[in-house]
């Protein structure tokens, strides 16, 4: 009996030992620099959202905050560097319905979407529209579709990587309106920019948020937004369902993850952090300068993010698998 109860208190005492320095870590959490890791370009829409929040977060959390661009695979790769890292709080990723719900349909991702990561908070969300080169001969919607059905048109469209929310939204416009144009793969944003601006890609179905300052200054034309209603940092840009294209709805929003089996007491650290970020009113500024739009405080949280991932993925799932949208 004596035998067995030192042998239950020794156990006990044992695990406390192995439990503490994980319990004082997470307690004292940061002492160090945290790497936000953004799976996309330098100036991209992903990359901009990180740098805004990264100046707060250090004021708020007390240490610096990295950004640092894994980029490749629409996202995948620097992804899989989050999934992989140790779930320690000093690797945090930004990502968004690319990265955390649409890449997840492809077969060869080396991570699983859901179960290696943790969710810690929404950021904010911008839709998608169609933006095209400033002299594309086509001022509306129905010019546009005109203009793709001339017989000597060989219109291209930028896309960030294969099978990502703007492809999706393409497969759908190109079902209803009879078009066919050429899609031109890039890494992120920031290159499709650069050559929707110079003129090297007619148009693109994009995230609004990376192309707005462009149209308010006349450099980029936008043709219309992917939304049910009229976006409110664009009023004068019609809807897709105003020209008669029915039901393309799209946009992105950004969330943050950590790797599986941060410990709770971190990720609880990591929200407060962000949240209290996102009501800067600098920040608040800058996001909706680039039209971006920040989720309510009610939904600034882990449950909400994982929420939101899991009804995207119960949306945008079947409609890859059934439309044979092939994702890499």
């Amino acid at each position: 009996m004596r035998s067995a109860l030192r042998t239950v208190i020794v156990v006990a005492i044992l695990g406390l030992f192995a439990t503490a320095p994980h319990t004082a870590g997470a307690q004292s959490y940061p002492t160090r620099t945290i790497t936000l890791i953004v799976a996309y370009p330098a100036g991209g829409p992903s990359d901009t959202l990180a740098r805004i929040m990264s100046e707060p977060l250090k004021a708020i959390l007390g240490q610096s905050v990295v950004i640092e661009n894994v980029t490749g695979a629409g996202g995948g790769i620097g992804t899989g560097r989050v999934a992989k890292a140790e779930p320690d709080g000093y690797t945090i990723g930004i990502g968004h319905n690319q990265t955390h719900v649409i890449n997840g349909v492809n077969p060869n991702l080396t991570y699983d979407v859901v179960k290696d990561f943790e969710p810690v908070t929404l950021i904010a969300d911008t839709p998608i529209w169609i933006v095209s080169r400033k002299n594309l001969p086509a001022n509306d919607v129905k010019e546009f579709i005109a203009w793709l059905k001339k017989p000597d048109t060989k219109a291209s469209s930028g896309a960030v990587g294969v099978g990502g929310p703007g492809d999706i939204a393409v497969a759908a416009f190109q079902r209803q309106t009879d078009t066919r144009f050429a899609l031109v793969p890039y890494r992120g944003g920031a290159p499709v920019l650069q050559d929707l601006l110079s003129g090297q890609i007619d148009f693109t179905f994009g995230q609004a948020a990376t192309y707005l300052p462009h149209v308010r200054s006349g450099q980029l034309k936008a043709l219309a937004v992917l939304t049910p209603k009229r976006w409110w940092a664009a009023p004068d840009v019609p809807t897709l369902d105003e020209s008669g294209i029915k039901d393309i709805h799209a946009g992105f929003w950004h969330g943050i993850w950590v790797p599986k089996g941060t410990p709770k007491p971190i990720v609880d650290k990591l929200n407060a952090a962000f949240s209290q970020a996102l009501t800067d009113a600098a920040v608040k500024k800058r996001f909706q300068d680039i039209g971006q739009e920040i989720f309510p405080a009610s939904q600034q949280n882990p449950a909400a993010l994982a929420a939101k991932q899991k009804a995207e993925i119960e949306r945008w799932w079947p409609v890859i698998k059934a439309a044979g949208i092939k994702v890499e």
